[in-house]
Formats: C-alpha cells, sequence, structure tokens
C-alpha cells in the first residue's frame, strides 16, 4: 500500500470539494480524508500502490487542479508519499 499526504494550495474545503468533483476516484484509491488545522488544509489518499497513486496525480488530479483554480496556480500542492508499514483500521469513518 501506498500513502500520500498532501497540502493543496488552497485552505478551504469547498475547493477540495470541487477538484475533487473532477478528479473522481482514481484506480486502485482506497480512502480519502480531508481536514483542517491551525487554518491549512490536509489530504491523505490510501492507495494500493505507487503506481496508482501517480498515475491519478498525473491524469486526473493535475486537470482538475487547472480547471478549478487556472493553469496557473498560486501555488502547487506539497505532497508526501510513503510506503504504508502498518495500518489498523476499526471501521470507516463518515
Amino acid at each position: 500500500m501506498w500513502m500520500l499526504v498532501a497540502t493543496p494550495p488552497f485552505t478551504d474545503v469547498e475547493h477540495f470539494d470541487a477538484v475533487t468533483e473532477l478528479a473522481g476516484e482514481g484506480e486502485g484509491m482506497r480512502a480519502r480524508y480531508c481536514g483542517v488545522a491551525e487554518g491549512v488544509l490536509r489530504v491523505i489518499t490510501v492507495w494500493e500502490s505507487r503506481e496508482h497513486a501517480e498515475r491519478f496525480l498525473t491524469e486526473r488530479l493535475g486537470p482538475a487542479f487547472a480547471r478549478v483554480l487556472g493553469p496557473e496556480p498560486a501555488g502547487r500542492p506539497e505532497v508526501l508519499g510513503l510506503e504504508v508499514a502498518r495500518s489498523w483500521v476499526a471501521e470507516p469513518v463518515g
């Protein structure tokens, strides 16, 4: 499994909703979480593999960002990718 932790170039959930509506769910995506702490929006996604995540970023998320924020957005998302070493899930969070 592969996990991405991203800080997009916006801080509101409405922009997140607009981008994810356009990007949809990528093949191999297992979960997506979004939250705001101290004015900073963070997005966490869990993927079957690194390849699934990279394909989604290139083919779907990049174009969705361009449509919502314009071709030259004010900033680029900061993205940290990591191999999942351990996981535990009690039940889905709504």
